[in-house]
């Protein structure tokens, strides 16, 4: 399953880049790699944002607890956890050791108030925003660094694409947290 959705996810980006390719009169009108990937990143950071910032802050410590739920993380360990990888990620495209605080993909604990985590979150996104700006033609498959000793080497394209697809997996996540305390989704207030 996860196989078929890195090459959706990646079918996705190419047809993207190629679409972006097709519509150029010249090659300095042409969008690079990493332009079209800050496209998405840029999509996703606003998603995500709205989803963090809909939830109230009494609510930011829910976890669902019936059933299969149990021992969940709570939303804003959710957002945390989000905004850690996105850190851990941006620094294996760059090329950089990833921030202390990041830790095991959980976030900083220091991190208790809506607003600080949504600061966190926030800074996630401009770090990879920096990050997949540096991705152009010449870079995007070669291969980096592995970024801990659990994975292997990936390229900087393939971990920008690692980015989208685990922040759209926690967004859905995030989404339905919203949903179970009866909050309308930003996307769908008129």
């Amino acid at each position: 399953m996860k196989a078929m959705n890195w090459m959706f996810a990646i079918a996705l980006l190419m047809a993207s880049a190629a679409g972006a390719r097709a519509q150029a009169d010249n090659l300095e009108d042409r969008r690079s790699s990493g332009r079209v990937v800050d496209f998405f990143v840029s999509e996703a950071e606003k998603k995500v944002i709205a989803v963090a910032d809909a939830m109230p802050a009494t609510k930011y410590s829910f976890a669902p607890t019936a059933g299969e739920y149990k021992g969940v993380r709570t939303f804003a360990q959710q957002v945390k956890h989000l905004a850690a990888t996105n850190y851990i990620l941006a620094a294996g495209i760059l090329g950089d050791e990833p921030p202390a605080d990041a830790g095991d993909e959980m976030g900083p604990d220091s991190l208790k108030t809506k607003a600080d985590i949504i600061e966190y979150l926030k800074g996630s996104f401009v770090y990879l925003h920096k990050a997949v700006a540096t991705i152009d033609e010449q870079n995007a498959v070669i291969k980096t660094p592995p970024i801990s000793p659990l994975q292997g080497s990936a390229t900087r394209l393939g971990l920008a694409v690692e980015t989208l697809l685990h922040t759209f997996n926690h967004y859905g996540q995030l989404v339905e947290y919203l949903r179970m305390n009866g909050i309308i989704l930003p996307t769908s207030r008129l």
